[in-house]
């Protein structure tokens, strides 16, 4: 139940941001979520269309993209995109890696009126 919390955050910064730019309202809350993050995007758009009832952010669209997963081998010295459940190099399948992308969470950016 993590994502109530992180989805108060959501809202709290995009108030924040979109009050100190003089917007009238938020349209749009563009975010970024790693495959390996651990969250759950409709968890979070259920929560943020609850929550944000009454505040600048209320009618925003949650725009969620996911990023994959990515990882760097220390044999082949290459970066690649591998599947959540596949955490070897696609190349060599050597096990000396080490994950680049896919445990982010961050808003990217907002759109506002």
């Amino acid at each position: 139940m993590h994502e109530m919390a992180i989805t108060q955050s959501i809202l709290d910064i995009s108030k924040k941001v979109g009050e100190e730019h003089g917007a009238k309202r938020i349209k749009e809350v563009r975010i970024k979520v790693g495959e390996y993050s651990g969250v759950v995007p409709q968890c979070v758009r259920y929560y943020f269309d609850v929550i944000s009832k009454g505040t600048i952010c209320e009618g925003a669209v949650l725009n969620i993209m996911k990023l994959p997963v990515k990882i760097y081998c220390n044999n082949c010295n290459e970066e690649f995109e591998i599947s959540r459940y596949h955490v070897k190099c696609p190349k060599c399948a050597g096990t000396d890696i080490k994950m680049t992308q896919g445990r982010e969470f961050y808003i990217e950016s907002l759109e506002v009126e």
